[in-house]
This record gives structure tokens, C-alpha cells and sequence, in this order.
């Protein structure tokens, strides 16, 4: 799957993702007045007003962009029915031709790892049939029980040809209570990324590593050294716009052939209809406030890299 990540990338010339991150509050009003009236103030209601507010960012941006990334709590605080929203996202942001990094953040050890990997990113026997739950192409994985939470993992991506973003050095400013603490004086997280880059070795791509890095925006300095520690893994960037990344922090992530990184941005795009540059489109075209963040994003990222 990192190949296809790679060949939209370059097709688009976007090395961006979109966070479908939404809140109930970043739904138009009228939006969820349509849902409501539909299936009251409800769990389903919520649901269906979250769903209804993705697809038409899909709808406004899936040509620009390369892949998405909805955060699954996001989902799932609206319960069975939030989560039935979550899979009717990665569905049709696949029919879309979008590559979906599954925001899921799991880290455990045997069995449990491996139920997690096989519902996100694998196959589940039932009987004598074999269904594919959420199917995402990508996952987040919390590396902080080792090799032993990671591994189930990567049995299941080798298999089923998919791959992962493992958390080295997150975009929080509390991050350093314990990524950043010296061990043998260096710091927790360059020791992380070299073992996800050992971990990359054994599942690489035509170009790139199916496992890569998560390493914030907010971080520039501990970016250009990670880019280095690990010259073969895709590094997914969130952090940029509501969090204070810019263009200009970035090209660090990005190795010299311009690739190698993939920036997030989530309520930068999909809340774009609320902020003050966009605010002419109104709350009834947030898809098209939605494009034009995308767009001005995309230009930023262009223009930085050209400039390093």
C-alpha cells in the first residue's frame, strides 16, 4: 500500500492527508437540523450528520489530495452508530481512489494486538467465511510495549500488503514528559525511530518502507534528525495549521526527492468554513471553504519545499 500512497502523491503533487476529525460542533447547523429530523437527537442522528459532513469534503477535495485520515475516537464517542459512520467513510473514501490512514493509536501485546491489526487492517475468519471489518489501508501504532505489541502488526500488514505510522515523536507539548528523556544520552525518540526503521527493513515498498514514523509539525529540529535515522520510512507530520506548523517547518521531514513525508491537517481543512479566510463561502459551501484550505495548503508545502 505504500506504493499506492507514493503514486498518489505524485500524481497529485500533494504530499498531504486529510484529518476527518469532526466534532458535532464542526457540523453545519443545518446539517444536523437535516440529520435530527431524520433520526431526532440521537446517537444515530449524530451519525448521520458527522457522515453527511465528511462526504461532502470528500466530495469537494478527493482529486486534490492523496489520502485521508479520520481519528477514530471521533467515531466512536457517538457509539455502535458513530462507528457504522466511520466504516461508511473508509468505504467511500476508497471508492474515491483515496489511500485511508486508520487513526487508531492502538499499542497492546499478543492476542490483543493482533485482534486490533486484524480488524483494521487485516481479515477475520467467521466460519468458513473471512470478512474484512474497517479495511483501512494504513494504521496508527503506539510502539510503547515494544516489539511485542508491534509485531502483530506487522505479520498482518506483510500479509495483507497494508502498513503503518508508528508514534516516535508526537506533535502534544507534553510529548517530552517522556519522548524526550535521555537514555545513554540520547533521547527515547531517536532510539524509537531507529527501531522503526530496523522494523521497516523487513517490509519494504518499491521505494519506501510499508512502516513509517508519526512525527509532529511542532517539532522541526527532532524532524531533520529522524529524517535521517530513518531514511526509508514514510513520516506522517500532523501538527500543521490549528497546531502552528507551517510550510516552512516541513521540509525537513522531506527527503531530497521531495518525498518521504506526508502532512496532516485536520480541523485546518475540514473546519475551514469557521475561520475568517474562508468565511465567505458560509456554513452551506464548507466543502468548497474546505477545497480552498486544501489548495492554499498544498501551495504553502510547494512553495517551502522549492525554497529549502
Amino acid at each position: 500500500m505504500i506504493n499506492k500512497l507514493v503514486a498518489n502523491i505524485k500524481k497529485t503533487g500533494a504530499p498531504i492527508v486529510v484529518g476527518l476529525d469532526p466534532m458535532l460542533n464542526y457540523v453545519p447547523e443545518h446539517v444536523q437540523k437535516k440529520a435530527f429530523a431524520e433520526y431526532g437527537e440521537t446517537l444515530e442522528g449524530a451519525a448521520e450528520a458527522i457522515w453527511q459532513f465528511n462526504k461532502e469534503i470528500v466530495d469537494k477535495t478527493y482529486d486534490l489530495i492523496p489520502a485521508v485520515k479520520p481519528q477514530i475516537a471521533m467515531y466512536e464517542q457517538f457509539g455502535i452508530p458513530g462507528l457504522q459512520a466511520f466504516k461508511k467513510t473508509v468505504d467511500y473514501c476508497k471508492e474515491k481512489g483515496l489511500v485511508v490512514i486508520g487513526d487508531i493509536k492502538r499499542g497492546d501485546i499478543g492476542s490483543t494486538s493482533a485482534a486490533y491489526a486484524v480488524g483494521h487492517v487485516g481479515r477475520v475468519q467467521v466460519g468458513s467465511k473471512e470478512y474484512v471489518p474497517f479495511d483501512e489501508d494504513f494504521v496508527t501504532v503506539n510502539p510503547y510495549l515494544g516489539s511485542d505489541g508491534v509485531n502483530p502488526f506487522i505479520k498482518v500488514c506483510q500479509e495483507e500488503k497494508k502498513g503503518m505510522f508508528i508514534l516516535v515523536k508526537t506533535s502534544n507539548p507534553s510529548s517530552g514528559e517522556f519522548q524526550d528523556r535521555l537514555i545513554d544520552g540520547r533521547p527515547l525518540y531517536e532510539l524509537v525511530g531507529e527501531k522503526v526503521a530496523e522494523w521497516g527493513a523487513q517490509h519494504m515498498g518499491d521505494e519506501y518502507s510499508y512502516i513509517g514514523a508519526v512525527v509532529g509539525a511542532t517539532y522541526p529540529e527532532q524532524g531533520k534528525i529522524l529524517r535521517k535515522v530513518m531514511p526509508k520510512s514514510f513520516i506522517l507530520v500532523p501538527g500543521y495549521g490549528a497546531q502552528g506548523g507551517q510550510g516552512k517547518d516541513l521540509v525537513h521531514f522531506f527527503n531530497e526527492d521531495g518525498l518521504g513525508a506526508i502532512v496532516n491537517s485536520s480541523r485546518g481543512i475540514i473546519c475551514a468554513y469557521k475561520q475568517e479566510a474562508y468565511a465567505g463561502f458560509g456554513p452551506e459551501n464548507w466543502g468548497d471553504a474546505s477545497r480552498a484550505a486544501v489548495e492554499a495548503m498544498i501551495k504553502d508545502i510547494r512553495e517551502s519545499l522549492e525554497q529549502r
